[in-house]
């Protein structure tokens, strides 16, 4: 089957995008509107861009209306937010930060989830999730349909006993991050194997 993406409209071509290109990793992202209420919101657009400097990136579409997303609106204003990884526990509270509330209404509280300081920026972090990526804006890039904003870690903070601190090695059978599929489904990373010179499809994450 082939299919000429210029003959398609943007909601297609978008359908077939985020349902091709998975699973995603998930950023939960906290920002700050300007009468300081906690705004949090999950994005699966997301992903590391590399290490030196240390860069991740979001792209956030518009609305219908063509209004910008408050989360986009914060990060641009600001230029701080914190992305955090969500893992299974916290699965289903990360889902309900993208309901649709009420203008001063955090999703935190809406959802269940706790605030607590963070150490380089003004967004606090969650203090459910695993992981929390401490960011400011560092570039930014505008399309027709979306902002795709870069930002710089600063500070980076995880559950304890996830990270050996001699090594800086990630134990990865005690991370266990959500991504997303296509539709409404949701994809978790229990079910793994190794490759390479010395692994065989039978390794499983205890023997990585």
């Amino acid at each position: 089957m082939e299919i000429d993406f210029q003959t398609l409209d943007p909601y297609a071509r978008y359908k077939l995008m985020a349902s091709l290109i998975v699973p995603r990793p998930i950023a939960l992202i906290t920002t700050l509107e300007p009468e300081g209420t906690v705004n949090a919101a999950p994005f699966s657009m997301f992903n590391m861009v590399g290490e030196d400097p240390p860069l991740v990136f979001v792209s956030i579409n518009r609305m219908h209306d063509g209004r910008i997303k408050d989360t986009a609106a914060n990060i641009l204003r600001t230029g701080e937010f914190v992305v955090h990884l969500t893992d299974e526990a916290m699965a289903m509270q990360m889902h309900a930060c993208g309901d649709a509330l009420p203008r001063g209404t955090s999703e935190l509280a809406h959802a269940g989830l706790h605030a607590i300081p963070s150490a380089t920026v003004a967004p606090p972090r969650i203090a459910e999730a695993p992981v929390a990526f401490e960011c400011v804006l560092h570039e930014k890039m505008e399309t027709e349909s979306r902002y795709v904003l870069f930002g710089r870690v600063k500070w980076l903070a995880v559950r304890e006993g996830l990270v050996d601190a001699e090594r800086w090695r990630v134990q990865l059978q005690d991370y266990q991050p959500v991504g997303r599929f296509g539709a409404s489904f949701y994809v978790g990373t229990k079910q793994r194997f190794a490759l390479g010179a010395t692994a065989s499809p039978s390794n499983t994450i205890d023997q990585l």
